[in-house]
């Protein structure tokens, strides 16, 4: 699944980073999202971006376009 499908409450696990730019790569591995971490989805914008979730008690929030490439499976 991409994160354009999620709705609020999803728990998720990342598969793989896809084709992701290897910059964004880098900055989310520097905020703590790495492969096969769990987070939950908090809020989804009315319009789908910006996706605001929880990983390891921090929440942050990601653009629609950039995170579009991450493979995610649901929990």
């Amino acid at each position: 699944m991409r994160v354009n499908e999620l709705v609020k409450g999803d728990r998720v696990r990342l598969v793989s980073f896809g084709n992701t730019d290897l910059f964004y790569r880098r900055r989310l591995l520097s905020l703590g999202i790495t492969r096969g971490v769990e987070f939950v989805v908090i809020r989804v914008a009315p319009l789908g971006c910006p996706v605001q979730i929880e990983v390891r008690g921090t929440s942050l929030t990601l653009r629609k376009e950039e995170a579009g490439l991450l493979e995610l499976e649901r929990l």
